[in-house]
C-alpha cells in the first residue's frame, strides 16, 4: 500500500504568458524527470507538445506529468492560460488538491489570474503563489504582492524576498531560516550557495519575518499563548502552522524568482511539500443521486474502500482514448470491471498508465490519491464517476458553460463528409465547452465555443490532425431573446376528427422575469378547471417552445408563464392537448408582449502602454463598449470595459495596430443586455435573408 502523505496533486495556474509551463520545465529538470530544458519560445516544451502549442507559444490542453521531489511524489498539470481554454483550469483545479498560482513580476494580477483565482476559490483548493519572471525590466516583488491583497482579496505570507531586481536579481531570502540562496550567471539551477542575509536587507526581512509568524501562529491557540509570552517558536513548529493555514485557506505562502533563469524554483517545490495537502488533508468528494442530489455520503480517501474515481480529461492520441481520472477511494486494477454510473454500463480496465506529457509508462493498479489514465474506454465523458460495481455511487459532476460563439463548417468535398464527423465526435469528447449542432433547415455544420482563438484552434486540429479540409462560414454570436411586457391571454386548443378529439382550453398570464432567471412556470388555477395532473403539460408545451424565439429563432430568456384558469372536456382533454395548447399560445402571446433581442456582453480587458491609452479607448467606445475603470501600472494602463460580441470579432488585429504590437488583451462572457433597435434590426433582416437563402 502506497503511503498517500507522500502524494501532491498540484495544478500550475496563471494568465497567459506569465511562465507556468516554463515553471513547469524547471521543476522536471530539477527533479530528474527530463535532462534538457524545452522552451517555450522555441516551441520545445515537454508539456506543450501539440503542433499548434509550439507554434503559438501558448497552452491549450492541460498536460499531466508525475515526478518526485524529498521523497514525495507529485502528480503535476500544466493548465492553459488563455481565458478561451479556462475550462481546462476549471476541470483540472476539480481534481487536484492544491495548486500554484504563478504570476509575472511585472504584469502582476492579470485577468486570466483573476479568473482562475476565482475557479480554485470555488472548488476551494489550497494555493501557493509564485512571483515570476523578477528578471525582466519592471519587475516587481512587492508591488504584485500588494495586487494579490487588494485585486484578489487574498491574504498573501510572504516566505521569500528578491535579492535585487530586473537584470540585477541574483536570489531569494529564505525568511524562516533567514538565508539567501544566491545563483550564478551560468544559468545551472544547482549552481547556488546559501548565504548569510545581504546586509541592506537584514531589517527588512526581520520585519517580514515577524508578520510571517504572527500570520501563521494565529492557527495554533498554544503556539501563540507562548508567543505573547516572549518564547518564539521553533521552525517545525512555525511550519506546522502554515501548513494549517494553507489548507484552510487562510493564507497563501507567497515565493518569488525567475524559473526562465533557474532561480527560486527549489524553495517552490519545498513548499509543495511541505504546505500543500496531501489527498488524505482535503474535503472528501460528496456523493450524488442520479438527479444530481447530495446523497450525505462521501468518497472517503481509503484504497481499501469501494471505488470512487472521477473522469476529468478525455484525449484521443495516435493509440486511442485516454482517460484519465482521479481516483478518490478504493483501487482500480487492469482487468476488473467498472461501472459508469452516468451510462450505467460497466467497462472492462485494459491499460492503465502513468502519464509525462505524451509519453506513458504502464502499471497494473492505481489506488485513492493517484491521478492515472485508462486506454481504450468507449462510453465515457468528462465529468463522469467510475465505481465499485456491487457498491454504485455517483461523485459531484462537473458543470461546463454555454458557447458564445459560433460557425459554420462543411467538407471540402463530399468523401470528407464521415471523416469531418468522426472528428467532431472525438474533439466533443475531449472538450465540453466544444459544442456541434446540425442546423435542421440548411443541414449545415455548426460548431460553438468560447471564442474565436478557441474556434481557431479547433479548426486548425481539424485540418492537421484528422485531415480534414473544411470551409469555415462567418462567426455567429448566440443571441438571445425576451419579453419586456406583461400580457394575460387566453388559448383554446379544439380539434375534431372521427373518434375522440382533443380538447384543451388555457388562461394564462405572461410577464418579463428578473434578468438570469431563464424559463419560470406557476399555476394559480383554483376549482379544478384545469386538473392537476395537466398543469405539468401546459408548462412542458411552454418550456419546449423557448428554444426558438419569436423575432429571429433565437432562445427566449427571462419570462414567467402564470396558468389562471382555463376548461378542459372529460372525455376530449389529455396531457397532449394541454401540451399542444401551451405551444400555440407561446406563438400567439410572445409577439404581444413586445419581445426584445439581447446580446452577449464581454468582460473585455485591455492591456496598453500609456501612449496608446487615448486611441484604445476610443475604439471601445466605437465599438458600443462601457469603459469600467482603468488601473495604471508601472508598464502601462488596463482598461477594463464592458463591449458587446458582435463588435469584438477581429479586435486583437486592430489592437496590434494601434499599439505597436503591444497590446494585448482578454475577455470572458459577462451577462446579456438588450441590443440597440438599429442592430437588432439589422441582424433579425440578416437571419430571414439567411432562411430565405436556405
Amino acid at each position: 500500500m502506497k503511503d498517500l502523505t507522500k502524494y501532491r496533486n498540484i495544478g500550475i495556474f496563471a494568465h497567459v504568458d506569465a511562465g507556468k509551463t516554463t515553471t513547469t520545465e524547471r521543476i522536471l529538470k530539477l527533479t530528474g524527470k527530463i535532462h534538457k530544458i524545452g522552451e517555450v519560445h522555441d516551441g520545445a516544451a515537454t508539456t506543450d507538445f501539440m503542433e499548434q502549442e509550439q507554434e503559438r507559444g501558448i497552452t491549450i490542453q492541460s498536460a499531466a506529468t508525475t515526478c518526485f521531489w524529498n521523497g514525495h511524489r507529485l502528480n503535476i498539470i500544466d493548465t492553459p492560460g488563455h481565458v478561451d481554454f479556462t475550462i481546462e483550469v476549471y476541470r483540472s483545479l476539480k481534481v487536484l488538491d492544491g495548486g500554484v498560482g504563478v504570476f509575472c513580476g511585472s504584469g502582476g494580477v492579470e485577468p486570466q489570474s483573476e479568473t482562475n483565482w476565482r475557479y480554485a476559490n470555488d472548488s476551494e483548493v489550497a494555493r501557493i503563489i509564485y512571483v515570476n519572471k523578477l528578471d525582466r525590466t519592471g519587475a516587481d516583488f512587492y508591488r504584485v504582492v500588494k495586487q494579490v491583497k487588494e485585486v484578489l482579496g487574498a491574504t498573501p505570507l510572504v516566505m521569500t524576498l528578491p535579492v535585487g531586481l530586473e537584470e540585477k536579481f541574483t536570489g531569494v531570502v529564505d525568511i524562516l531560516t533567514r538565508k539567501a540562496w544566491i545563483w550564478d550567471e551560468t544559468g545551472d539551477p544547482l549552481n547556488y550557495t546559501e548565504q548569510d542575509v545581504p546586509a541592506n536587507l537584514v531589517e527588512q526581512v526581520e520585519e517580514y519575518r515577524t508578520a510571517l509568524i504572527e500570520l501563521a501562529i494565529e492557527q495554533d491557540d498554544d503556539v501563540m499563548g507562548k508567543y505573547l509570552d516572549g518564547e518564539e517558536p521553533d521552525i517545525e513548529t512555525i511550519k506546522r502552522c502554515i501548513r494549517k493555514g494553507t489548507i484552510n485557506l487562510s493564507f497563501f505562502p507567497t515565493y518569488c524568482g525567475s524559473s526562465f533563469k533557474n532561480k527560486g524554483v527549489q524553495l517552490v517545490l519545498n513548499a509543495v511539500v511541505d504546505y500543500l495537502p496531501n489527498p488524505m488533508d482535503v474535503t472528501p468528494q460528496p456523493e450524488v443521486d442520479l438527479e444530481g442530489n447530495e446523497t450525505g455520503s462521501f468518497a472517503i480517501v481509503d484504497p481499501t474502500a469501494p471505488l470512487r474515481a472521477l473522469a476529468f480529461k478525455i484525449m484521443d492520441d495516435r493509440y486511442g482514448a485516454l482517460t484519465f481520472i482521479r481516483i478518490y477511494s478504493g483501487m482500480i486494477e487492469k482487468g476488473t470491471t467498472v461501472l459508469n454510473t452516468f451510462t450505467g454500463k460497466s467497462e472492462r480496465i485494459g491499460r492503465i498508465v502513468e502519464m509525462h506529457a505524451n509519453s506513458r509508462e504502464d502499471v497494473d493498479s492505481a489506488q485513492a490519491g493517484d491521478i492515472v489514465a485508462i486506454l481504450g474506454m468507449k462510453n465515457i465523458q468528462t465529468g463522469h464517476t467510475l465505481c465499485d460495481v456491487k457498491h454504485p455511487a455517483t461523485l459531484e459532476p462537473m458543470v461546463f458553460p454555454d458557447p458564445v460563439i459560433s460557425v459554420a463548417i462543411s467538407p471540402k468535398d463530399k468523401a470528407g463528409s464521415e471523416k469531418m464527423g468522426v472528428a467532431l465526435g472525438k474533439m466533443i469528447q475531449e472538450d465540453p465547452s466544444f459544442r456541434v449542432e446540425t442546423d435542421i433547415d440548411s443541414g449545415e455544420t455548426i460548431i460553438k465555443g468560447m471564442g474565436e482563438l478557441h474556434l481557431d484552434i479547433k479548426v486548425d486540429i481539424l485540418k492537421r490532425t484528422h485531415g480534414c479540409e473544411v470551409n469555415v462560414g462567418k462567426p455567429q454570436v448566440a443571441y438571445r431573446e425576451t419579453i419586456t411586457r406583461r400580457v394575460e391571454d387566453s388559448y383554446t386548443h379544439k380539434k375534431q376528427t372521427g373518434g375522440s378529439g382533443q380538447y384543451a382550453k388555457i388562461d394564462f398570464i405572461v410577464e418579463p422575469g428578473e434578468p438570469g432567471t431563464g424559463f419560470e412556470f406557476a399555476s394559480s388555477v383554483t376549482g379544478g378547471n384545469v386538473p392537476r395532473e395537466f398543469w405539468p403539460a401546459v408548462q412542458k408545451g411552454f418550456a419546449s417552445s423557448i428554444e426558438k424565439g419569436v423575432l429571429a429563432g433565437f432562445p427566449c430568456l427571462d419570462f414567467k408563464v402564470t396558468l389562471t384558469d382555463g376548461a378542459f372536456h372529460a372525455v376530449d382533454s389529455s396531457a397532449i392537448a394541454f401540451e399542444t395548447a401551451a405551444r400555440a399560445a407561446y406563438r400567439q402571446t410572445i409577439p404581444k408582449a413586445a419581445p426584445q433581442l439581447l446580446e452577449p456582453i464581454m468582460k473585455v480587458d485591455v492591456f496598453t502602454p500609456e501612449d496608446h491609452v487615448g486611441d484604445v479607448i476610443g475604439d471601445l467606445n466605437r465599438r458600443r463598449g462601457m469603459i469600467r475603470n482603468q488601473e495604471p501600472s508601472s508598464t502601462g494602463v488596463r482598461i477594463k470595459a464592458d463591449v458587446p460580441l458582435s463588435e469584438m470579432f477581429g479586435y486583437i488585429g486592430d489592437l496590434r495596430t494601434m499599439t505597436s504590437g503591444r497590446g494585448q488583451f482578454s475577455m470572458e462572457f459577462s451577462h446579456y443586455s438588450p441590443c440597440p433597435s438599429s442592430v437588432a434590426e439589422s441582424v433579425i433582416k440578416e437571419v430571414k435573408e439567411r432562411n430565405a437563402a436556405k
